[in-house]
């Protein structure tokens, strides 16, 4: 057990002084002009989720998850603001799905979340067309 235990130490200061030396390498080559800036994390739009969740966050449609309203040229929903989801006209229901229909499956989440931030409830026709978008985003028909 005690050889476990100095093993996982030793391993840490290696790790803690490799980590340390690459940024005091980046450091100079910085200061030397060889780079323009630090290299930092980018985020893919499409990635695979982080898997540190029983959901992707990306994929959940709960507004929570997000804080700043996003909008996907949908503006002219608005005006549904304050409209039950059972009180849409077919004509009303054909213009959620139009918008539907153009977006790629890795937005209709983060459009779900849209809406709801904003106040406007999807029609209910539309609901099981959603959730079957997002559940197969999310592997739950595999």
């Amino acid at each position: 057990m005690i050889y476990l235990i100095l093993s996982l130490i030793i391993l840490a200061i290696a790790t803690a002084i490799m980590g340390w030396l690459r940024n005091r390498h980046l450091h100079r080559q910085l200061q030397r002009g060889e780079i323009s800036e630090l290299p930092s994390i980018k985020q893919v739009e499409d990635m695979e989720c982080c898997g540190r969740h029983e959901v992707c966050e990306r994929d959940s449609l709960m507004a929570a998850v997000s804080r700043e309203t996003e909008y996907f040229d949908d503006e002219e929903l608005d005006r549904y603001r304050g409209t039950p989801s059972d009180g849409y006209t077919e004509e009303q229901v054909e213009e959620f799905r139009d918008i539907l229909l153009t977006m790629r499956e890795t937005e209709v989440a983060a459009w779900v979340r849209s809406l709801q931030l904003r106040a406007v409830e999807l029609p209910d026709e539309l609901k099981p067309e959603i959730l079957l978008v997002v559940g197969e985003r999310r592997g739950i028909g595999r």
